[in-house]
């Protein structure tokens, strides 16, 4: 059988237990419970049945021509005559814009490598190019089936520098180089 020692023991786990369960409770008094507060937003207003209602008018079409030039209309008056106005009306002129003097045939070079017949091969060629540095593209960019394809490295305005990539091309491609003049233009 159990002990005297045991069952106080016992009796006074049970009472502590009852003690921390059940006596905050009873201090606490009433509880608060706390709700966040919200607005609600209505989802669509009341209309009053006495609004105002337009028509809708269509466009009125005038048959006005502009001038082909700008014109400026000045209004003159004379101090001694406040009540007198006259009406000048100026055109003005605007110079016929001047062809570009620049040439741009002699301003820059490409180096053209080669002209394909398969768009692929060409597209493959400039992007080989394109991972080893070098600026390459293929004219046109969106070739139609059956339409040659030019593979160029450039443009660049100095001559001598596109010589000297030429042998280094040549390594790579295994194709020889022709210097070309570019025109932007027309490429």
């Amino acid at each position: 059988m159990s002990s005297p020692f045991q069952r106080r023991l016992v009796g006074t786990i049970i009472l502590v237990a009852i003690g921390v369960i059940v006596l905050p409770d009873l201090f606490d008094g009433k509880k608060k419970h706390y709700q966040e507060e919200f607005a609600s937003i209505p989802i669509k207003p009341e209309l009053s049945k006495d609004v105002e209602q337009f028509e809708i008018q269509e466009p009125v079409d005038f048959d006005a021509e502009l001038p082909d030039e700008p014109v400026e209309v000045t209004i003159e008056s004379s101090p001694t005559e406040p009540e007198k106005e006259t009406l000048t009306i100026v055109e003005k002129k605007q110079p016929q814009p001047q062809p570009s003097k620049v040439d741009y045939a002699k301003s820059a070079w490409i180096i053209q490598l080669g002209v394909f017949r398969n768009a692929d091969n060409a597209k493959n060629l400039a992007l080989k190019l394109r991972k080893q540095g070098y600026q390459a593209h293929t004219f046109p960019k969106d070739p139609q089936p059956g339409d040659l394809v030019r593979v160029a490295v450039g443009p660049d305005v100095s001559k001598p520098d596109l010589e000297k990539q030429l042998p280094k091309l040549k390594e790579i491609t295994g194709l020889n180089g022709q210097l070309l003049k570019f025109t932007p233009l027309n490429p």
